[in-house]
């Protein structure tokens, strides 16, 4: 029962993070700021820990349920946690920070055509893409492992 609570406690503490600066500290950030490149700046700031802990986060969640002989979606849902962080600080920031520096302080001083433009929105969309992907599934590895601790009870 310890494995499966301090899964719980590790996921639910992510989560919360996550939908702090999600909910609270990126729109804050925009909304505050004198410039949307400012607010860009700070939110890519507080990204990456995110993402690294999810890495963490998931990967010891699963590991936790692994040596408590949970399979299926209570294995594999915090799998994707830590794979969908993964692949937002490994793939897709390294790509947006290269764009960044390429483009200036200012995405939207570009052209709405420029390619650059629409490159850096894409990238933008796949790692609020990850990151969504990490909560619903951090979010449903706590459904999972509370229904697991309950029954257990």
């Amino acid at each position: 029962m310890t494995r499966h609570l301090t899964s719980v406690v590790l996921l639910a503490a992510w989560l919360g993070a996550t939908l702090l600066a999600a909910a609270v500290v990126a729109p804050a950030a925009f909304a505050v700021l004198p410039t949307r490149a400012l607010a860009g700046a700070l939110v890519g700031r507080v990204l990456p820990p995110l993402f690294l802990a999810g890495v963490v986060v998931g990967a010891a969640a699963a590991a936790l349920q692994w040596g408590g002989g949970a399979r299926g979606l209570r294995l594999a849902l915090p799998l994707i946690v830590a794979l969908a962080g993964a692949g937002a600080q490994f793939a897709v920031g390294p790509r947006i920070a290269r764009l960044r520096a390429e483009i200036g302080p200012s995405v939207d001083a570009l052209a709405p055509t420029d390619p650059r433009r629409r490159a850096f929105g894409r990238l933008h969309g796949v790692s609020v893409l990850l990151l969504g992907a990490a909560g619903l599934s951090a979010a449903a590895a706590l459904v999972a492992a509370a229904a697991a601790l309950r029954s257990r009870a």
